[in-house]
């Protein structure tokens, strides 16, 4: 049975492959019914076909990782240009930062640093977090590899590894610096901030954003956390990690593949995207190139995933979901002890969304426990009304309500860090 697992990734590359010669009728088939010499592209069946076609093509092929593609930003009446940089890399992660092109006498803003979640999506996830936090920021963001792409003589990749980066990324970035953990790195990043306080490091950050995370999944438990205690860690080890297929550069690599991560989601609303494609498949029959293209433009970035390294995957299974290492105070990073009570000059902003089914209501508020020694103001915590877990992040109450929270609270911890 582990075998069949195990084999699990070349069946889906057998199967992708074997699709190929239909995805490319289906293009040919739409290309020529929307040909403007041909009558049938003005009949309702041709619509139809057409339609059909595209829709079948859509969700049959391989989504590549997005580009960011941030060109400018609004900053009142003016729009500044925007260029986007690797300042730093190594096998499995590099930041990027979005150069503002200022006049040389413009004021420094807050250096931002936003982790996103290796949690099967790229970056480019929070495309519009950043483009959000832009104009009030200097923003850096962490571009996790896809494991797939990284050969297996490079190296692992584990839970340590991944909060070895961020100290070293922090420490790239220099003081002050203020971290937005979105999601999944919440815990990383707690424990990061705590062994750097705890060694005295300048670099420590300014503050600390935790939004949505899975500090303490013991707190208001969602349907993931529980499916998560549910299996023993072995059968996550035997029935959803596979080996890399040939021919990626990753050939060989036991990972936790992106395509089952992404059915996982789907899985758990699978009537909202069973809907939206049908809808789409409407738009398209009825020439609504507006509705199609919102639906496109989202699912483009939805269905792009990437692998996870198996000892990644399985360390934050095991030590975050299942034990709860953290929260009891029992998390260690290479054989020591983390202790967020070293936490004393950090702010600490908690965001989590009032509607949130990944990352349950306390989850992510329970840090504010953890770091004991923090004095009351530089505490906060927000709940933000009427929006899930995506909203925590991005969209318009994001950036009409949580955005504007997020800034003042940075600005003030900018400020007394520079005192």
């Amino acid at each position: 049975m582990r075998g069949a697992f195990y084999m699990l990734y070349h069946v889906y590359e057998l199967n992708h492959a074997a699709m190929a010669p239909w995805r490319a009728a289906a293009i040919a088939t739409r290309k020529a019914l929307k040909h403007p010499l041909n009558p049938w592209s003005y009949t309702s069946a041709g619509r139809t076909m057409s339609a059909a076609a595209k829709l079948f093509e859509t969700t049959t092929r391989r989504y590549g990782k997005p580009e960011f593609g941030i060109e400018a930003v609004e900053i009142g009446a003016d729009l500044v240009p925007v260029s986007e940089h690797c300042v730093w890399e190594d096998t499995f992660c590099s930041l990027l930062h979005f150069e503002k092109q200022w006049p040389a006498k413009a004021k420094p803003q807050p250096r931002l640093l936003i982790v996103a979640p290796m949690s099967g999506h790229y970056a480019t996830l929070l495309r519009g977090t950043v483009q959000d936090m832009l104009p009030d920021h200097d923003v850096y963001i962490t571009d996790w590899q896809d494991a797939r792409m990284v050969p297996i003589h490079k190296g692992q990749f584990d839970l340590n590894d991944y909060i070895d980066y961020l100290i070293r990324m922090f420490e790239h970035l220099g003081e002050p610096v203020h971290v937005m953990g979105v999601c999944q790195p919440g815990p990383a990043v707690l424990a990061a901030t705590a062994l750097m306080a705890e060694d005295g490091n300048a670099s420590t950050p300014a503050s600390m954003i935790l939004m949505g995370s899975p500090i303490d999944t013991r707190e208001s438990p969602t349907t993931p956390n529980l499916l998560a205690q549910e299996w023993p860690l072995s059968t996550f080890k035997e029935k959803v990690v596979s080996a890399v297929p040939w021919p990626h550069p990753g050939f060989g690599r036991r990972v936790y593949p992106g395509f089952v991560q992404l059915s996982s989601f789907m899985a758990m609303n699978r009537e909202a995207h069973t809907r939206a494609h049908w809808d789409y498949y409407g738009h398209l029959v009825d020439g609504d190139g507006d509705s199609a293209e919102k639906h496109r433009v989202f699912y483009d970035e939805y269905m792009a995933v990437m692998d996870l390294t198996e000892e990644f995957y399985i360390q934050t299974v095991d030590e975050i979901f299942q034990r709860h290492l953290l929260p009891k105070g029992e998390f260690r990073h290479r054989g020591h002890l983390v202790d967020p009570r070293a936490i004393s000059q950090t702010g600490l902003l908690t965001v989590e969304g009032e509607h949130d089914d990944i990352s349950g209501i306390g989850q992510t508020q329970a840090a504010h426990g953890l770091c004991a020694s923090l004095p009351a103001a530089l505490k906060q915590d927000y709940v933000q009304p009427d929006v899930g877990h995506y909203g925590v992040f991005n969209g318009r109450r994001f950036r009409s309500e949580i955005r504007p929270r997020v800034t003042k609270f940075i600005q003030k911890m900018d400020r007394r860090k520079g005192k």
